[in-house]
Order: C-alpha cells, then sequence, then structure tokens
C-alpha cells in the first residue's frame, strides 16, 4: 500500500509561467527583434543595472580576470572539466555514423553532423553557476560545434570571475556579461553586432525559460527547463540524516523546487520532518530551502520495492537518488528519471558539480520521454541515399509509382516512371 505522509504543490495545481510573464516576455523578444542592440541596452540597464561600454569581454579582459583568481579555483574547475570533458569524449565515440547496402546497388546511410553555433545561458543571480559552463560550452565543442557563445549576468554590479573563467577554459568562442531575456534573445535573434545562433542551452528562471519556450523553432534548445527537482529513494540501509541531507541539499536551489521521499521505512518516513527542521536551523540557504520544503516536499511510504519502483517512475523526477539494499535494481527497472544516482556513496551533488555526467536534465515529467543535455544535443542526424545501378532505380522505381498511385500523387509517379523508363532500354 501506498500512503502520503507529506503531501506538497502539485505541477497540476501551480503554473510554472503565467500570462504575466508570457506577455512580458513576449514584448521584449519582439522590441530586440526591432531594435537590437540598443534594446539589449536598455534592458540590461534598467532590470540588471549594468551597461558598460562592450557586454562582449575581449580577450585581454577574460586573462585579467582569471589571473585575479585563486590557484586553487583554477585547479578545481580543471578538475572538473577534465571529468567532463572524458565522459562527453566517451559519449561522442559511442555515436557513429553508417552506410549500409540495403538492396544491390542501394546504399542508405546517415551523418551526425554538429550545430554550427551555440548559445549557452550561465545563470547568475543567488548563485554563481560556474558548473553549468562545464555542461554547456565544454560539451558543445566536444560535440564538434564550432561557435559557442555564452552569456552569464553581472551579481551586484560585479564580474563572476569564476565563471568567466570556465566559459574560457570549456572553450567559449566569445562571452558576454549579460543576463535574463535580453541575453538570450540576443543569442537566438540576434543584433546589429552579434550573429544569432542555431541553437540554445542552458537553465534559467522562469523568464529565462518562457524566452527559450517562445524561441523555439526558430532556433533549437535542449529542455524545456523547471524547478530543480530531487527523488530520494530510501529502505532502512540508510539513514534519516542522509536523507534530510540529500533532500535540503536541492531544496536549495529555489522556493519551487520539489524534494520528494519515497521509502519503504517507517522509521525514516516519520523521523523526516524533526531531522529537515533541525538541519535547517544551521543550513546557510535555510532562507530558501524551508519554503521549498513546507511548499513542495513529499513524503510516500511504500510497502514493497515494486511500489518504489512504480511510484518512482511515475514521478519522473529529474534527479533520483537510491539508497536501498540494491539500488542497481532502479537502474534495471526504471524507465522514468533524469538522472539516477546509485548508492549513499553516490549524491546529486557529485552530479551537479563535478563527476563528470551532465547536469541539466528533464523536469515536470519531462523524463517520461527525453534525456538530459549530452554530446548528442548538439548532432543532427542526417540520412542519405544513393542508388549506383540503373537495375536497382528501375526496381525501386516500379515499387514507388504503384505506391504513388494509390496516394494520387501524380507528380511523385512520374519521378518514379521517368526512372523506370530510362533504365528498361
Amino acid at each position: 500500500m501506498i500512503q502520503q505522509i507529506k503531501k506538497g504543490i502539485t505541477y497540476a495545481e501551480s503554473k510554472e509561467a503565467d500570462l504575466k510573464v508570457r506577455a512580458l516576455v513576449e514584448n521584449m523578444l519582439e522590441k530586440v527583434t526591432q531594435e537590437g542592440d540598443a534594446a539589449v541596452r536598455e534592458f540590461s540597464a534598467n532590470l540588471d543595472k549594468w551597461s558598460p561600454a562592450s557586454f562582449r569581454l575581449s580577450e585581454s579582459e577574460i586573462k585579467e580576470i582569471i589571473a585575479g583568481l585563486p590557484q586553487q579555483v583554477i585547479d578545481d574547475i580543471n578538475f572538473a572539466q577534465t571529468q567532463i570533458r572524458n565522459f562527453a569524449q566517451i559519449q561522442r565515440e559511442s555515436i557513429k555514423d553508417v552506410e549500409v547496402e540495403t538492396l544491390p546497388g542501394v546504399f542508405l546511410g546517415h551523418k551526425n553532423i554538429p550545430v554550427n553555433s551555440v548559445g549557452c545561458y550561465v545563470p547568475g543571480g543567488r548563485y554563481p553557476m560556474v558548473a553549468s559552463a562545464h555542461m554547456s560550452v565544454l560539451t558543445a565543442k566536444v560535440a564538434g560545434v564550432k561557435r559557442v557563445i555564452a552569456c552569464t549576468p553581472p551579481i551586484n554590479g560585479q564580474i563572476p570571475s569564476a565563471t568567466v573563467a570556465a566559459m574560457y577554459m570549456a572553450g567559449a568562442d566569445e562571452i558576454y556579461l549579460l543576463g535574463g531575456v535580453q541575453a538570450i534573445a540576443m543569442m537566438a535573434i540576434g543584433t546589429e553586432t552579434v550573429k544569432p545562433v542555431d541553437m540554445l542551452v542552458g537553465p534559467g528562471n522562469a523568464y529565462v525559460a518562457e524566452a527559450k519556450r517562445q524561441l523555439f523553432g526558430k532556433v533549437g534548445i535542449d529542455l524545456f527547463a523547471g524547478p530543480t527537482e530531487t527523488l530520494v529513494i530510501a529502505d532502512d540501509t540508510t539513514d534519516v540524516e542522509t536523507c534530510a541531507t540529500d533532500l535540503l541539499g536541492q531544496a536549495e536551489h529555489g522556493p519551487t523546487s520539489p524534494a520528494v521521499l519515497l521509502t519503504t521505512s517507517k522509521t525514516i518516513a516519520e523521523g523526516i520532518e524533526a531531522e529537515i527542521q533541525r538541519q535547517l536551523t544551521v543550513l546557510p540557504t535555510a532562507d530558501v530551502a524551508a519554503v521549498a520544503w513546507r511548499d513542495y516536499g513529499q513524503v510516500i511510504l511504500c510497502d514493497t520495492v515494486d511500489e518504489l519502483i512504480s511510484e518512482a517512475d511515475r514521478i519522473a523526477s529529474e534527479h533520483v537518488q537510491v539508497m536501498t539494499k540494491n539500488p542497481r535494481l532502479f537502474l534495471e527497472k526504471m524507465t522514468n528519471f533524469g538522472g539516477l544516482f546509485l548508492g549513499d556513496k553516490t549524491n546529486v551533488a557529485y552530479g551537479d558539480k563535478v563527476i563528470g555526467t551532465n547536469h541539466t536534465l528533464p523536469t515536470r515529467e519531462a523524463a517520461r520521454y527525453t534525456g538530459g543535455l549530452w554530446v548528442g544535443k548538439f548532432l543532427k542526424t542526417c540520412t542519405y541515399q544513393e542508388i549506383k545501378t540503373e537495375e536497382a532505380s528501375k526496381l525501386i522505381g516500379e515499387y514507388c509509382s504503384r505506391l504513388c498511385e494509390i496516394e494520387n500523387f501524380a507528380g511523385h509517379k512520374e519521378q518514379a516512371d521517368l526512372r523506370v523508363r530510362k533504365y528498361s532500354k
């Protein structure tokens, strides 16, 4: 039996982008379309109090920024990027071009072609998301994208030096200190000074997410991203302190970030609230995490492992942390998850920052139909065909002609009939 011990606000009861957000973003995008650089500068000055001579950082400015960072910061960024690059490279090598002779003289194939240009958004605000630079810029470069531009906002009028360093070390070709909808618009629509990109990637707030949604079609995007989510699956082999720590570790992302405990342990289910409250008294980000837990936190008690698996698939969370006797069973049986973190020696923070997998993952139950950002997202798998013999063209043409006639496509039929006549001589 499945019992809901603590209920939180569900997606059906909440709205990610209300009509006001939608309308505001639509107006901003239209203004950038019409006014270009002037609109971008106006929005940046009004919203971020940021209007430098140039939003793009020069090579000398970037090197000066990096030179001001402690060596330990550089070393740590380098370590993280090495892990992420290594795994991304392995993924890229697993994606193969193919060509096969399906019938005598008939050759079919596909090529995996990198997108030509990508715009990467790296959020700022309360948390300078240094890791997002690795996940987007670096992964695009491993995929073979020729031009990668990156935007990040100033933080209280200051340059986020570590983020700039991460962008540069990841291989960004252009770096802009610009945030919000105006950054997304500049990259996707283009201005007098910035050539538009073919694809947008990276997380952001509700306004950034809505801008990406509205621009989808004009450019490609990685995901329709919502607030960070986490699902902790636990049995009696773990403890309530670890469960609470890992729930709050993701709840601190924002006040609408769902954190769900799914457990067969009555002890953990009944003890989690007190432990959450104890940890909130010492957690520096408790002002955010407490609201997220209060409004969006859930506790679900199950009787069996099968119930854990079925509930986890129903929830389809962005992050799924499994701390059970046999965590690999969930890898074998689960089908709906963004990223899976197996065993209590692993945790979501490792994946978010350093271990090597990509942290841009599907939210809002999108794990039912897509995985997260990876090198494959930056590749177009494009097919091609070639018939090398007259006999093969005649054979395919005869079938094609009859099939076109069924569908009343006379012009299509004539394409086939022409070859049949030509190669029947």
